[in-house]
């Protein structure tokens, strides 16, 4: 059997590039933007338009972009892109596909987080734009209306920045703080390690005792890791029964006494809603930061295929990645 890939026209290629929602760039190997699709058009509306990809990045980005232009890696990364020419932007994964003569093949496709926190923060964003508007209107109005703005903006930003379920950091926050630590991390020459944690065999509680209990055993394990980590460590919800720990200015000798305690922790806690009670365990991946060789993303994986080491040897441990 053909493959896809054999089967289709260039001609029905440039029609693809222009009918998907991904955003698919054509760059030179110093960023500066070739030839584009529809898409990416709609968010290049700068006056006047981009030239450079790097010009539509934040300055926190754009040496993360560099990095990944220079080095031709083909790894799967997050960043905020935006949307049009209104200022909007949104969590967007990217991949840069080195192409002949040296170019790169940039593509971005938007991250859908919850739909209904994402319409929730929408409708919040046009609550305060509305407030706003109604504020230059009268001066006793606007300053009635500034306590209701600064109360929805605390809303937006914890339903923004905050997971629902277990209120630890959410993904996008989560990734931002590894970025941004790393990007320290390696200017400073300083220390630092993260933790993938991981709740060991989550879909068979789901599956017995049904997804409320499963809600309930995340939340008790996340209270666990809140509760467990120093000051300087943030913890955030990675994705499903996955937990992010990152831990500046330590090794991975300090994070691996940290998952001793935490492993601990957990498999003493005990689950109890109705008539079901489950002990849980965890598995946890660490690796530490290698200045000059390691991405956030990079760093991320190694932690990523420890815990799955941690996994293999029988879950309920940790495990250190070379």
């Amino acid at each position: 059997m053909k493959t896809l890939a054999e089967i289709i026209e260039i001609k029905d290629v440039e029609t693809i590039f222009d009918t998907i929602h991904a955003m698919v760039a054509l760059v030179e190997s110093d960023g500066t933007l070739v030839s584009w699709n529809s898409a990416f058009d709609a968010c290049n509306k700068k006056s006047p338009p981009a030239v450079n990809l790097n010009e539509l990045f934040t300055s926190n980005d754009k040496s993360m972009l560099h990095g990944k232009l220079t080095n031709g890696l083909m790894n799967n990364w997050a960043v905020e892109f935006p949307l049009d020419g209104s200022g909007s932007s949104k969590y967007c994964e990217c991949i840069f596909i080195p192409t002949e003569n040296k170019r790169v093949l940039f593509v971005a496709e938007r991250m859908e987080s919850d739909v209904a926190l994402q319409e929730m923060i929408e409708r919040l964003n046009r609550r305060v734009k509305l407030f706003q508007i109604e504020s230059e209107f009268s001066k006793k109005i606007a300053r009635n209306k500034q306590i209701e703005i600064d109360a929805v903006l605390v809303q937006a930003h914890e339903v923004a920045h905050v997971d629902p379920l277990t209120f630890l950091a959410n993904r996008r926050t989560i990734i931002r703080e590894l970025q941004d630590e790393v990007l320290r991390a390696e200017r400073y020459h300083s220390m630092l390690s993260v933790s993938v944690v991981d709740v060991d065999n989550f879909k068979a509680v789901n599956d017995t005792h049904g997804h409320p209990f499963g809600d309930e055993v995340l939340r008790q394990v996340a209270h666990q890791l809140r509760e467990g980590v120093r000051h300087p460590d943030v913890v955030g919800r990675y994705g499903g029964e996955e937990f992010l720990i990152i831990l500046p200015n330590s090794d991975s000798t300090a994070a691996s006494e940290q998952a001793v305690r935490l492993c601990k922790q957990v498999r003493e806690m005990v689950v109890t809603m109705k008539e079901h009670e489950v002990n849980v365990t965890l598995s946890v991946g660490i690796a530490q930061f290698r200045v000059g060789v390691d991405t956030w993303d990079t760093l991320l994986n190694r932690a990523d295929n420890a815990m799955y080491e941690a996994k293999n040897n029988g879950r309920d441990r940790w495990s250190i990645a070379a």
